[in-house]
């Protein structure tokens, strides 16, 4: 079962070591495209108005506070939380670097050009849609081994101190985070709640599916 997943899976696109400065153009790629669907799915959940996802729940509490664009308090959350990794004996890569930069521009992107629903029910289905290609995304930019994003870096990282299943350690920081945006005055609705208790899975099942469908190193 794909919840039960306490390992990254290493495929043929893989690269060897996630500080690889020089990683192959097919690694590049796979993680450039997981970066890209993880930050649509990101600005997809705020186009939905539902509710943000827990970062940008806390993204948007803090702005409240401090005159700065959504994109840009994200970016400077994830240098934060970098800053933590030295407690989880992580280190940065590539991937670690370009997640705070794509992820911040694709949100910025999908709140310019993409119109949020007219109706209810499919604001509810872009949100379910946005929380299921963040978890493929971050299985496919994860498997790429370039160094995780800060967020995922720091799930990882619990993981591996406390050997908890990677879909436990997921919710429970996205628990945590939405809890303080909200009390810092972030938005927090239906599509806040998919993703706290749905993204866990959805990491999970997209580390399993990219698993399954690329070639075994």
């Amino acid at each position: 079962m794909f919840l039960t997943i306490k390992n990254i899976p290493k495929v043929s696109w893989s690269s060897k070591e996630p500080l690889n400065l020089r990683p192959k153009f097919s690694t590049f790629t796979f993680l450039c495209l997981g970066l890209t669907l993880f930050g649509v799915g990101e600005g997809l959940l705020l186009v939905s108005f539902t509710g943000a996802s827990p970062w940008s729940v806390l993204a948007q509490g803090i702005s409240n506070y401090i005159d700065l664009s959504i994109g840009t308090i994200t970016f400077l959350i994830s240098v934060f939380v970098i800053a933590l990794w030295v407690f989880l004996n992580q280190k940065p890569g590539i991937g670690t670097v370009l997640n705070a930069i794509i992820i911040a521009a694709m949100i910025d992107v999908c709140l310019k050009y993409i119109s949020t629903p007219e109706t209810f029910g499919l604001k509810i289905i872009l949100a379910i849609f946005a929380v299921i290609i963040t978890g493929l995304g971050s299985g496919i930019y994860l498997i790429a081994n370039l160094g995780p994003g800060p967020r995922d870096g720091l799930m990882t990282g619990i993981q591996k101190k406390t050997n908890l299943p990677i879909a436990f350690v997921r919710a429970f920081l996205e628990i945590t985070v939405v809890s303080i945006g909200w009390y810092l005055g972030g938005t927090v609705g239906v599509g806040t709640l998919l993703f706290a208790f749905g993204i866990g899975p959805c990491v999970a099942f997209g580390l399993y599916i990219v698993d399954k469908i690329s070639t075994k190193k």
